[in-house]
């Protein structure tokens, strides 16, 4: 058992103590969200819990069969058993939504509450109950924008909680032992669920149902959560941080995903081009390629000095510009498109955006961000 965390545990069950404030929707933008901690116990340290929603806090309904967002974040953390033994818990309920309805904006919004709770030197590290649909993504935006080095771990749930077996509270459990586990120091941003830890840069939803879902590709897991301590598999290779503008636009730059396939034509490509788009990432096949109607409307894009990356639809591998056709990733590269690397088209959008975002960005600045 990890030092830090045997020193918290205690003999007697205490009662979680669970602070709630209004959700940020309802609050002014002057009013810095925080958590507040009604009790402490000296001797243990202090975690912050940031609920967003997500089937973590859903139950079923019994005349529809479907899950819907019903349980509030301190019930959702009373539910915990043991949680009170590591830690005193701060909770503040940034939302009640499925990830489905997340924006870049909320995730915007998060990080900047996180890095205002993680400035409180009392607080050890801070877990996000999320949605997992869009999860990976979420965890990847605020690894890119926090500013605060403590560790964050995004954690939910594949099975409600009226299901037969909710894997959710011992989902926020093992994240809690990450955070104030030593031998998980140094990952960033995280993605914890099913025990294991991921990467917020690699990680990806690949199961739509099964609580073992999160993996990370070739690239592997960063490590593993077991009868309160942390094995560690690897190091994270390198951490990308690009800064969100203070104040917060009002809106994120509209920045489409549009997939080449066999006998695409093009026209989403001009349409989103024609009414607005900021940026493009096309999502092509293989390693970043897509067919000559796709690469002439990127070139009509293109023409426009609109930024458009090249992703691709297969989950192993980097986009590389090897085939010289018209479509092939040369080509591609030639007319100024920007390689998204090993990114999914989803975490290339997000990079792009907050790129745009920087102060006198330029062609050679956005193309740097995806070699890094």
């Amino acid at each position: 058992m990890d030092n830090r965390i045997s020193k918290t545990v205690i003999a007697v069950s205490l009662a979680v103590q669970v602070a709630l404030v209004p959700p940020v929707e309802t609050r002014a933008e002057t009013d810095p969200p925080d958590v507040a901690f009604a009790t402490k116990i000296p001797d243990l340290p202090s975690v912050a819990i940031l609920a967003t929603g997500g089937t973590i806090a859903e139950r079923t309904n019994p005349q529809t069969g479907a899950a819907v967002p019903a349980v509030s974040a301190g019930n959702l953390i009373k539910a915990v058993p043991g949680l009170s033994q590591l830690a005193n818990i701060g909770v503040l309920e940034i939302s009640n939504i499925d990830s489905s309805q997340m924006t870049p904006m909320r995730w915007a919004r998060l990080s900047r509450a996180l890095d205002r709770i993680l400035s409180r030197k009392e607080i050890t590290g801070a877990i996000v109950t999320h949605g997992t649909d869009t999860m990976a993504e979420g965890a990847y935006f605020v690894d890119l924008t926090l500013k605060s080095g403590k560790p964050v771990v995004f954690t939910g749930a594949m099975n409600d909680a009226s299901s037969l077996s909710p894997d959710g509270p011992g989902n926020i459990l093992h994240a809690t032992t990450q955070i104030l586990s030593e031998n998980a120091d140094g990952w960033g941003v995280t993605v914890t669920l099913n025990r294991y830890i991921n990467s917020a840069r690699d990680v990806r939803k690949t199961q739509t149902t099964n609580v073992q879902t999160f993996t990370s590709g070739q690239r592997g897991y960063l490590g593993y959560v077991f009868d309160r301590k942390v094995e560690r598999f690897r190091d994270r290779l390198y951490r990308q941080r690009v800064p969100l503008p203070d104040p917060l636009p009002a809106t994120m730059p509209d920045i489409p995903i549009i997939k080449a396939y066999a006998g695409s034509d093009g026209r989403l490509v001009r349409h989103a081009v024609d009414t607005g788009a900021k940026g493009l990432v096309i999502e092509g096949v293989g390693a970043g390629n897509v067919n000559k109607a796709v690469y002439q409307a990127i070139g009509y894009a293109r023409e426009k000095d609109l930024p458009v990356v090249i992703s691709s639809s297969v989950y192993y591998g980097s986009v590389e510009p090897i085939y010289g056709d018209e479509g092939g990733g040369e080509t591609l590269v030639e007319i100024g498109c920007i390689l998204a690397g090993d990114l999914p088209a989803s975490k290339a959008r997000l990079l792009l955006m907050l790129g745009l975002l920087q102060p006198n960005m330029n062609a050679d600045g956005l193309r740097r961000l995806f070699e890094t």
